[in-house]
């Protein structure tokens, strides 16, 4: 069995499925406080424009990076994340349209390894990550 067979799924050296979200204010609310995260830039926008950061509230990081996992499951369902590590580069702000990605670029033993990112349409990439995935265990 080729190891980058899983499931009569093929993955080849190519581009994932792009996953995209429109991104809402209201679940960022609900997500600092989840996160205990009182940041007014979550919340606020007018604490956003007195940081000088626009007009819009800023999403919270680990959102983000929620966003790139729900990519990956829908790519590769039968996987889980085994190793993830990410940089945030830009912000994600309420009314922006996202786009979950990435590309495909090794594997053996059924591992996946994944260059990925997220970025604002037509925009910047706000966060870029490297992947490991494993098959799940049954």
């Amino acid at each position: 069995m080729d190891p980058a067979t899983e499931g009569g799924f093929r993955v080849t050296a190519q581009d994932l499925p792009v996953w995209t979200l429109k991104i809402a204010a209201e679940p960022m609310v609900v997500l600092a406080d989840l996160l205990c995260d009182a940041n007014p830039i979550h919340l606020d926008p007018h604490a956003v424009a007195a940081a000088g950061l626009g007009d819009r509230v800023i999403n919270q990081g680990p959102a983000n990076v929620g966003y790139i996992l729900n990519m990956l499951t829908n790519a590769f369902p039968e996987h889980r994340v085994a190793r993830l590590e990410s940089r945030y580069l830009a912000n994600v702000r309420a009314g922006d349209d996202v786009e979950a990605g990435g590309t495909f670029v090794g594997g053996s033993n059924g591992q996946i390894d994944c260059s990925v990112w997220l970025r604002v349409r037509e925009g910047a990439i706000a966060v870029a990550a490297e992947v490991t995935l494993k098959p799940r265990q049954t």
